[in-house]
């Protein structure tokens, strides 16, 4: 299924305030939490260049969102859910910046992660949203969707209509 946003974002945190309009293709094996998740990445890290992965969940070794560089690069590589330790690994050499949002169990992963090695994981920014509120959010998903989004203080605020859906952005050190 495809889904499109027209966001108002006010992002207060990065001083970014724009109008986005994108759509988004949902995989058939793609739960709800990770399309979510992957939508509210892409909002809150908003700059030029920055685009959904080309293959989608169809390619493992893909990131969810990224930003290319002019040397076959990245500038950013974004993953979304529990990454592999190789995974994230790899990421770390091909790219300058490196985030990840969990939107399942944030301490088992970092857990996980802690006993492996992996190049650069210090600067990896680990990110979690909590599942109440992307359930929350997965009620009122529609195919057209216009949502005005204030990030602040690491609270994501989500108006849609007369509703609004808030939930805590954590940060999670490994």
């Amino acid at each position: 299924m495809i889904y499109r946003f027209q966001i108002e974002l006010s992002d207060i945190e990065r001083s970014v305030y724009e109008t986005l309009d994108f759509r988004v293709a949902q995989h058939p094996s793609e739960h709800m939490p990770y399309l979510m998740t992957r939508v509210l990445a892409y909002i809150l890290n908003t700059q030029e260049d920055l685009a959904f992965s080309a293959t989608g969940l169809h390619d493992p070794d893909a990131a969810a969102n990224s930003i290319p560089d002019s040397f076959g690069g990245f500038k950013l590589l974004i993953e979304i859910g529990s990454p592999s330790a190789r995974k994230l690994h790899k990421a770390t050499k091909v790219s300058k910046a490196v985030k990840v949002y969990n939107y399942k169990n944030p301490e088992k992963f970092m857990s996980d992660l802690r006993e492996e090695k992996i190049h650069r994981v210090d600067e990896i920014d680990f990110y979690s949203f909590s599942p109440n509120f992307l359930e929350e959010l997965s009620l009122v998903i529609k195919r057209d969707n216009r949502w005005g989004v204030l990030f602040d203080d690491g609270r994501v605020t989500v108006q849609i209509g007369e509703v609004a859906i808030s939930g805590e952005l954590s940060t999670h050190n490994n």
